[in-house]
């Protein structure tokens, strides 16, 4: 390598100024302004030897301000070079070339994703953008401070040792002296890996530049740096090679540097932006109070690689490690600049602040950047050199940026070739797409409210639905007297505790309401310049709280069920699951049969009504279906309000009550007032909305609460009428018995 070896294992750094200084290129005025003029230099010498004249009359003084200075270098040290004056390093050894496929494909254009020419492509991208000093790439002018080149090593076993175990080491090893025809069949043994007798040599460097690149930052030798390594390292664990990786690059540096440099580098943030969940990484330090793992990738639900949920949401850190382990799984491919922008600022930067490491890594793979078949998302090198901007302001700079996959050779070269201009000092480019995707929005806001237990910096807190519903149910428990319905099912009684509460005659003999429903709106107007909900500007859209207080004042029993949008996790993961909505109508269903089953079917009602609004009223067409005999025996009467879900069909099973299908009683006992605008409403009023939807209203209006102002009376005609008609046949029944 060019340049001669420093005693650190740094080269020596060689700056490099243009010919031609500014001076030359002044004016005469403003040379002259800048030019001190004869007079004042005369003053300023006499000045000078006026005051070396009187120090140098006072020995005492001169030998104490000396001694002074040494009790102050005794204490502090000596002072260190700026920052800012520090050189970013670059670690790239062409040997790590040499792992290569023994049996590629026949067709030649059909390389393997993880190409030996990645590195030499990043590489002499660099060169040729003039960051690096090789003359035999340099196509135009080096910039003033080049990179400054770090050696790789060997790692050594007791090193590999502090992440993998020595059975993994060892077999490692012996593929250094296996025969050809043996490593072909042997790699097909593993998952997406190839073997030859170079990759043991070549993954002792890839993990040694690592270290060498992350010593070099811990020990301000440079002010960061970029390694440039391959193969990849974040998928393989503790005893086995797997997607590509041989040894844990990262994890194997992050370890070596807590342990050289315990009292600087105890706090290590890992940031693994490859599109691919870092399994790797995750294992090895899950339960470690003092590394914070952060991974963006894709996930898919478990289907993408490495497959399996160990790369969810809800694995979170283990033990002393609990918190320090975030996933933010996107759940599918396609995402951009926007949807990684909205992660860091809303997760990934505001955590890293809270933790406050002392160093942090990147893992960086760039097979999330646009035109990467594999990853198939469009990360654009200015987001990349955006987000490791961001990073710079932690751990004092100290940032190392360790390569991992990506493998279209024009985007990890251009991608590498951002996130290496920002490290010299550069600003990034401006980001153009700025429009985070549905499903981007709702992952971070997933992953935040999950994390919010760990974090104090993260909101919304899990237990924001609770506060709502306690005002909500405190009210109501004020105005009635209505108390908790308790729910003595494992699966449930968390999920409901303090959800369901009821009137105290709601199992006497009088007409009873079971209510339904969604959590209540907070609706707000932002501030006109912040564009923030404050308090005051906050209420709470509550329609329902109508139809309970007109049910109650009558002296009917009325059951109130908030279905919550997050049920609670049974497993070993305490909290709030995420908003699965299948999740919640599969609890919501059982509820409903549970409710039906211990507290409706068996009290003395006279008649009984069915209240649904929102997605819960599925729950009610479920029971219906599920309960068909016994529902239509009971039940007096059925009122949904339906906005923007879909609508639920009822289907006859063969099932008759007094010569009438199930699907002719759901018709002819229910009223369903639906959004104006709607899906089931065709546009030119030609098809009509199947029977099966039960008796359909097209209301005026489209909001929920809009909804329930408006249909007030009718819901409230609809019941006092079936309640009439009831007690109108009893009598006369009692007249002809």
């Amino acid at each position: 390598m060019a340049g001669m070896l420093a005693p650190n294992g740094l080269q020596d750094q060689r700056r490099y100024a243009s010919s031609n200084s500014d001076a030359e290129h002044l004016n005469p005025a403003t040379r002259q302004l800048q030019e001190p003029s004869r007079e004042s230099s005369i003053l300023a010498n006499n000045v000078a030897n006026h005051l070396s004249i009187e120090t140098s009359e006072d020995p005492m003084q001169q030998g104490l301000d000396e001694f002074i200075d040494e009790l102050d270098d005794a204490e502090h040290g000596p002072t260190e070079p700026y920052v800012s004056s520090l050189p970013t390093g670059l670690c790239y050894d062409v040997r790590m070339r040499y792992h290569c496929e023994l049996d590629p494909p026949k067709q030649s254009r059909d390389f393997h994703p993880e190409d030996p020419r990645r590195i030499f492509k990043i590489y002499k991208e660099l060169c040729m953008a003039g960051l690096v000093k090789d003359p035999m790439l340099n196509t135009g002018n080096l910039i003033p401070n080049p990179l400054l080149r770090i050696n790789a090593r060997n790692v050594s076993e007791s090193e590999v040792c502090l992440v993998h175990d020595k059975k993994h080491w060892d077999f490692m090893m012996t593929t250094a002296s296996m025969a050809l025809d043996d490593l072909v069949v042997l790699e097909r043994t593993f998952d997406s890996i190839y073997l030859n007798v170079t990759t043991f040599g070549c993954a002792l460097l890839s993990a040694g530049g690592a270290i060498e690149t992350c010593r070099a930052v811990t020990s301000r030798q440079v002010k960061n740096a970029i390694a440039v390594i391959r193969p990849p390292g974040h998928h393989a664990e503790c005893n086995q090679p797997m997607g590509f990786c041989i040894f844990d690059n990262v994890s194997i540096a992050a370890k070596v540097c807590q342990s050289d440099f315990s009292e600087t580098c105890r706090k290590i943030l890992i940031l693994d932006w490859d599109v691919h969940h870092g399994n790797g990484i995750q294992q090895a330090f899950y339960q470690d109070p003092n590394v914070l793992y952060i991974s963006l990738h894709v996930h898919e639900d478990g289907n993408f690689y490495p497959s399996g949920n160990y790369g969810d949401h809800l694995h979170c850190g283990g033990e002393a490690g609990l918190g320090k382990n975030i996933n933010i799984p996107w759940p599918t491919k396609g995402m951009g600049d926007a949807d990684y922008m909205l992660a860091f600022q809303h997760i990934v930067m505001p955590v890293a602040y809270e933790f406050d490491p002392d160093l942090v890594i990147i893992a960086a793979g760039f097979d999330a950047a646009e035109g990467d078949q594999l990853g198939g998302c469009f990360v654009t090198p200015a987001c990349y050199a955006q987000m490791t901007h961001m990073l710079m302001s932690l751990a004092q700079g100290k940032l190392v940026v360790c390569l991992e996959g990506g493998y279209n050779l024009t985007s990890i070269s251009k991608s590498a070739l951002a996130v290496t201009r920002t490290l010299i000092g550069e600003m990034p480019d401006r980001i153009r797409d700025t429009k985070a995707t549905e499903t981007g929005i709702e992952t971070v806001q997933m992953v935040a409210m999950y994390q919010s237990r760990f974090w104090s910096i993260l909101y919304p807190k899990d237990a924001h639905q609770d506060v709502i519903r306690f005002y909500q149910a405190s009210q109501l428990k004020e105005n009635h007297n209505m108390i908790n319905v308790m729910v003595y099912r494992e699966k449930l009684s968390k999920s409901f505790e303090n959800q369901v509460i009821a009137t105290p005659n709601f199992e006497d003999a009088v007409p009873l309401v079971v209510i339904f429903h969604d959590p209540p709106e907070l609706m707000g107007t932002p501030h006109p310049v912040t564009h923030k909900l404050e308090l005051h500007n906050t209420w709470l859209a509550d329609e329902l709280k109508h139809y309970v207080d007109w049910a109650a004042n009558l002296g009917y029993g009325v059951i109130d069920v908030n279905v919550p949008k997050h049920m609670t996790s049974t497993g070993e993961t305490e909290g709030y699951e995420a908003e699965d909505e299948a999740e919640r109508l599969s609890t919501s269903n059982e509820f409903a049969v549970y409710l039906w089953e211990n507290y409706i079917d068996c009290n003395d009602a006279t008649e009984i009504f069915f209240f649904g609004a929102g997605y819960a009223y599925e729950s009610i067409i479920n029971l219906l279906i599920n309960r068909e005999e016994d529902f239509t025996k009971r039940v007096t009467g059925m009122v949904n309000f339906i906005s923007g879900n879909r609508l639920k069909a009822v289907s006859d099973h063969g099932f008759f009550q007094h010569g009438q299908s199930l699907s002719k009683w759901y018709r002819a006992n229910s009223v369903n007032f639906v959004a104006n605008h709607h899906l089931v409403w065709d546009i030119d009023g030609s098809k009509k909305p199947s029977k099966r939807f039960g008796n359909l209203v097209r209301s005026p209006v489209n909001g929920l609460n809009d909804m329930l102002r408006q249909h007030q009376e009718e819901v409230q005609g609809f019941i006092t009428r079936r309640v009439v008609r009831r007690d109108d046949d009893t009598e006369e029944e009692e007249k002809r018995v």
